[in-house]
């Protein structure tokens, strides 16, 4: 597993293009790559790519998954473009379940269990909880429940205002951080269901009080935003690190990450430690 990489979201918009030639312009602009750009990152001329663009020319399978590759397209998409070339997709997505991905699932409950007493998940591609460990639920505490009913969406559950919204301390601070992270995974990913997460969570209102908690991030001298969580013993300071597969061949197993969190001064640690020796 690889720490600090970006989430292999997707699936493709709606209103996506149907044919290969408009499938790897839209992504080629997404990318921001002119024509130019992307013919010398695949080694290919101009010319060429311009005509499997236009559809004048059709890419064979090997030239599909090396556009795919210079354009950074998630595996999910890479299986679309294949098919609307005319091939088979060549990446397997299966359940969690599955026997074959048996291996990549202990892996998880073992981060996961490694990383007590301070709390950690995985979620999917969509912010949906897949698993947690058990430093987590003694942080969410008392929420609506309808926000904790499955699939459990992390970031509504964040920002939500039944949710952990009014005991997040440095609130349009770290709302701005998710929205900003929600937004880049968009931009990689062109996933609609993001957009509509995107949209919901820029409508909800701000907690009564709620405040930016400018010195924060001089603190922590600008190289990181602390998530400020108010809890029975005061308030906790924690940062937390994104790990992913390194090199996944599985489109689930592409779109899973381990958000963990950290104390980010020794009270939060001391309590944390507390805590976790009260669970059962």
């Amino acid at each position: 597993m690889e720490a600090g990489r970006g989430f292999g979201y997707g699936p493709a918009m709606s209103n996506a293009p149907s044919t290969i030639g408009d499938h790897l312009r839209d992504w080629r602009l997404r990318r921001r790559m002119s024509q130019m750009d992307l013919a010398l990152e695949a080694d290919i001329s101009t010319r060429h790519l311009s005509f499997l663009e236009t559809g004048r020319s059709q890419p064979s399978r090997e030239m599909v998954l090396r556009l795919a590759d210079r354009l950074d397209i998630p595996l999910r998409e890479r299986n679309i473009l294949l098919v609307s070339a005319g091939y088979a997709p060549v990446y397997s997505q299966r359940s969690l379940d599955d026997p074959a991905l048996a291996a990549a699932r202990q892996a998880i409950d073992l981060v996961l269990r490694g990383h007590e007493p301070y709390p950690a998940l995985a979620v999917d591609r969509h912010w949906s909880l897949v698993a947690a460990n058990g430093a987590l639920m003694p942080l969410v505490g008392t929420v609506d429940p309808a926000l904790l009913k499955p699939p459990v969406n992390v970031l509504r559950l964040s920002l939500h205002p039944g949710g952990l919204a009014s005991r997040i301390v440095n609130f349009s601070e770290w709302r701005d951080h998710i929205l900003t992270r929600l937004h880049d995974q968009v931009e990689l990913t062109a996933d609609a269901t993001l957009m509509k997460l995107m949209d919901e969570l820029r409508a909800y209102p701000a907690p009564s009080g709620a405040s930016r908690a400018p010195h924060s991030r001089q603190d922590y001298a600008g190289v990181l935003v602390p998530l400020q969580l108010r809890a029975e013993e005061g308030v906790l300071t924690l940062f937390s690190t994104t790990t992913v597969f390194g090199t996944p061949v599985d489109v689930t197993l592409s779109e899973l990450a381990i958000e963990a969190f950290f104390p980010a001064d020794p009270d939060t640690a001391a309590v944390l430690r507390r805590m976790a020796a009260r669970v059962p």
